[in-house]
C-alpha cells in the first residue's frame, strides 16, 4: 500500500477521462495511476491537487522513456486533502533547477517539444519560477483560449505552452472569457512562491515535427491559493 500526495490532475481537449499524477510520499517516487479515471471516478474519490491517495501502486513493467511513471492500480482511496506545508515539501523535495535539467534534454530557443527520437529523463517535472516570470494569457493562433508563457532559472523562455492543469485553466478561462484575466495575473505577481508541474504530452505530430510536447500540468502558488481552484488547506 502506497500513500500519495496528488500533483497533477490533468485535462484532455476531448473525452470524460482525467490524467492524474502523485509522488509518493516515502519515496519521492512521482506514479500516474493507469488507466486514467473519468471525472466522475475523480470527483467520487474527491481527487484535486494536494489530495492524499491511498492504493497498491506499481509501476508498468513495459515503461519506456519518457512516460516512466505509468504504473498499475488497485483499491485507490481517498485520505483526506494534505496540509499546505505537506503539499510544498513535496514539490519542494522534487524541484529540477530547469526545465532542461529536469528532462535531461537541452531546449533550444522557442523549443517546446521533445523528438521522438530522443529519450528524456521522465514526463513530468517540478520547478520553480519567479512570480514576475509567468504569463497567463490569451493563445495567438486561437483567439479566446488561454496559454501559459513563462522563463525558467536558466533564463529560458518558454511561450504559449498548453495548460493541462484541469482547475487552473477552467478558472483562467472564465477569466479569459469575461475579459478579466488580469485579475489572475495580478494574484500570481502577489505570492512569494510559484511551482510548475511541467509534463509531456504522449507523442503527436504537429507539421514536421513529431515528439513529446511541453504542457503546464500544474500552477502552484504560496502562501496563498484560489479556493474555487485548489483544495489543499
Amino acid at each position: 500500500m502506497k500513500k500519495i500526495i496528488v500533483t497533477d490532475l490533468t485535462r484532455f481537449s476531448k473525452g470524460d477521462k482525467v490524467c492524474t499524477a502523485g509522488i509518493d510520499v516515502d519515496t519521492g517516487e512521482c506514479l500516474r495511476p493507469m488507466p486514467y479515471l473519468n471525472s466522475a471516478r475523480c470527483a467520487e474519490l474527491n481527487i484535486q491537487p494536494g489530495a492524499i491517495l491511498k492504493g497498491d501502486l506499481n509501476i508498468h513493467v513495459n515503461t519506456t522513456s519518457p512516460h516512466i511513471e505509468d504504473a498499475n492500480y488497485t483499491k485507490l482511496e481517498f485520505h483526506g486533502p494534505s496540509k499546505a506545508k505537506e503539499f510544498k515539501d513535496i514539490l519542494d523535495n522534487s524541484l529540477s533547477g530547469t526545465v532542461s535539467l529536469g528532462f535531461g534534454i537541452a531546449f533550444g530557443v522557442g523549443q517546446k517539444y521533445i523528438p521522438i527520437e530522443m529519450n528524456a529523463n521522465c514526463s513530468i517535472i517540478t520547478i520553480k519560477v519567479n512570480p514576475y516570470e509567468i504569463q497567463i494569457h490569451e493563445d495567438q493562433y486561437k483567439p479566446g483560449k488561454v496559454k501559459c508563457s513563462f522563463t525558467d532559472q536558466s533564463g529560458n523562455q518558454f511561450r504559449y505552452l498548453s495548460i493541462t492543469d484541469r482547475g487552473f485553466y477552467d478558472y483562467a478561462q472564465r477569466h479569459q472569457n469575461d475579459g478579466s484575466l488580469n485579475i489572475l495575473q495580478n494574484f500570481l505577481q502577489s505570492q512569494d512562491d510559484i511551482y510548475l508541474r511541467i509534463g509531456l504530452s504522449r507523442a503527436f505530430q504537429i507539421s514536421d515535427r513529431n515528439g513529446y510536447w511541453l504542457q503546464v500540468n500544474g500552477i502552484y502558488t504560496f502562501p496563498k491559493f484560489h479556493q474555487e481552484i485548489r483544495s489543499y488547506q
